[in-house]
């Protein structure tokens, strides 16, 4: 079991969590593997509270096809209020199976990935004035550079605009795509930590809650 001195003290704090399927634990074997409650066990956080849901985007669907759940935009005011942390990791499914249209920076409108960022990214400063709000990006995926079906643009792409967003607000980001490890284009990274070439298994949820805690004590 992972054992944390770190400099930040995170002893006794509330987290609130919001993902898709791999914040939700697809592909690990128990909850306790899962890489939020790895943190909460190493951290001593009085709570991480997992408000994810598989399938869901960052982003509404734009031209009313069915969602596979609420979007992340649609569901942050429903986390507790009491947060001390707030992780937030999503985007590989605007990417895979998104269709709202990536827009530009200077949207302030859920119908756009970029407005939806900028939303949610300002509707939770409002909501956790005094938490500490990280986002985390999305892993490397299998297939990520084929064209994604709502904008023909490569996973990469979702990736820099959560970067270019949340920098605009002084928001912190660990970038997983580049520091991850987990690249499942690599046949033997693959085996090891992605068996599906997306989500995570116990030992690549290890190496998420590894690089979040770094990441935490550089705040």
């Amino acid at each position: 079991m992972l054992v944390w001195r770190g400099v930040m003290d995170f002893q006794g704090k509330k987290a609130n969590f919001l993902g898709d399927s791999i914040t939700e634990g697809v592909g690990t074997s128990q909850a306790s593997k899962i890489y939020l409650n790895r943190v909460q066990a190493a951290l001593g956080l009085a709570s991480a509270r997992n408000y994810s849901i598989g399938g869901t985007r960052i982003a509404p669907q734009h031209s009313g096809q069915p969602e596979r759940g609420p979007s992340f935009l649609e569901r942050y005011a429903e986390m507790a209020p009491d947060a001390d942390l707030v992780v937030v990791f999503g985007g590989t499914n605007d990417y895979g199976h998104g269709d709202a249209p990536v827009g530009r920076f200077a949207d302030r409108t859920p119908s756009t990935f970029y407005g939806a960022c900028h939303l949610l990214m300002q509707g939770l400063i409002q909501r956790y004035p005094k938490a500490t709000i990280v986002f985390l990006t999305p892993l490397h995926r299998l297939s990520e550079n084929q064209p994604s079906p709502g904008n023909g643009l490569p996973l990469s792409a979702y990736v820099a605009i959560i970067k270019e967003v949340a920098g605009y607000y002084a928001l912190p980001v660990l970038d997983l795509y580049t520091v991850s490890g987990i690249q499942p284009n690599v046949p033997v990274i693959q085996t090891q930590y992605c068996p599906d070439g997306l989500h995570p298994n116990d030992a690549g949820h290890a190496r998420i809650a590894s690089r979040l805690m770094g990441f935490l004590q550089t705040l």
